[in-house]
């Protein structure tokens, strides 16, 4: 190989072979719904009620979530376990002491809700949101949003049980100061499962998935070349996770585009990049389980994020409907075994 050919066949491996692997990570099965949107069905409509009742409660009934605020996290437990038992879905309650800092020796709860499988019981599809604020926010879409879905999801699933068993996991303590440390409740409970040799096939965690925008510009990401691949308007709810689970997400995805009248896209990129593992499925990942996320993508878009201004009369609740439609048929595909 001549010098100037080997010149001109490394430049172009050095461009191709990373263009390659983000074509890789980036590609989803499906079409992505587009604007303008069909209007809402009444099955829509009626569900975008639901929702907006459910984030109101958290946001403006109890208000903060955190241990910081005295009995903040009781009450939040006690309105998560009335509203699993009114839909006929039996509440229980996972218990962890808390390991370090200021709590240390204190208990938190993850409130758990499990509809079991109808073939393939000992199998566990897991679907998580935390419940948890950061002080001073009253966590409308971060993350009553995920917590209203979540219960929008048990209540169906109590409808229509899956193969595998479906397991409903309100979480404490994903926000700081016990992000990404053991105490999250995510953390613990992954711990838990993973000592007990639970075969968890998949978890999927729920986290701000409320907020949105049509104005170009609104949607921002942690590097200028994602947005070579992505809108930059904020009108879509996004599925992500590491590059070892793209098999997943894409599966994830396929579905959800199958069923969901919003847009969507997905990725699956390498765990470092900023956002891949900010939620509770961080936690399943390091256990050893199959977990993506799916979020508005919070700070990336929302104005709001962290701030006393995250109060529901912001949230689109016919979208946020619209989510939880599209989750269904996540949910189903993940809680059928393969070849069935």
């Amino acid at each position: 190989m001549t010098g100037w050919l080997r010149v001109t066949v490394v430049g172009v491996l050095a461009v191709a072979v990373p263009v390659g692997a983000v074509l890789w990570s980036t590609w989803m099965p499906g079409k992505s719904v587009t604007e303008p949107l069909a209007p809402p069905d009444g099955e829509t409509s009626a569900l975008a009620t639901t929702l907006e009742a459910d984030v109101r409660s958290l946001a403006e009934g109890v208000g903060e979530r955190n241990m910081r605020t005295d009995g903040s996290m009781a009450a939040t437990v006690d309105w998560l376990e009335q509203r699993l038992s009114a839909m006929g879905v039996a509440p229980d309650r996972h218990v962890y002491v808390l390991q370090g800092g200021r709590w240390m020796g204190e208990r938190a709860v993850n409130v758990v809700a499990e509809v079991p499988g109808t073939r393939s019981a000992d199998e566990v599809v897991i679907v998580g949101a935390h419940y948890d604020t950061v002080p001073g926010s009253p966590g409308a879409n971060d993350n009553a949003s995920g917590v209203a879905v979540l219960l929008a999801l048990a209540a169906w699933a109590r409808e229509n049980p899956q193969p595998r068993t479906l397991r409903f996991i309100a979480f404490a303590n994903e926000e700081q100061p016990f992000h990404q440390t053991s105490d999250m409740g995510s953390e613990a409970y992954a711990r838990d499962a993973a000592e007990a040799g639970e075969a968890i096939t998949a978890m999927m965690a729920l986290d701000g998935l409320g907020y949105y925008s049509n104005a170009s510009g609104s949607q921002h990401y942690p590097y200028d070349w994602i947005r070579w691949f992505y809108p930059d308007h904020g009108n879509f709810i996004g599925f992500v996770s590491r590059t070892r689970d793209a098999n997943l997400v894409r599966r994830a995805v396929g579905a959800f585009r199958g069923e969901a009248t919003i847009p969507s896209e997905g990725a699956a990129l390498p765990a470092a990049v900023p956002g891949i593992g900010w939620s509770d499925h961080r936690p399943f990942w390091d256990a050893g389980y199959a977990a993506f996320l799916v979020t508005d993508t919070l700070p990336f878009r929302d104005p709001q994020y962290h701030r006393p201004g995250d109060t529901p009369e912001r949230l689109d609740y016919d979208r946020l409907a619209r989510v939880a439609i599209g989750l269904r048929g996540v949910v189903e595909a993940l809680a059928t075994p393969d070849g069935e």
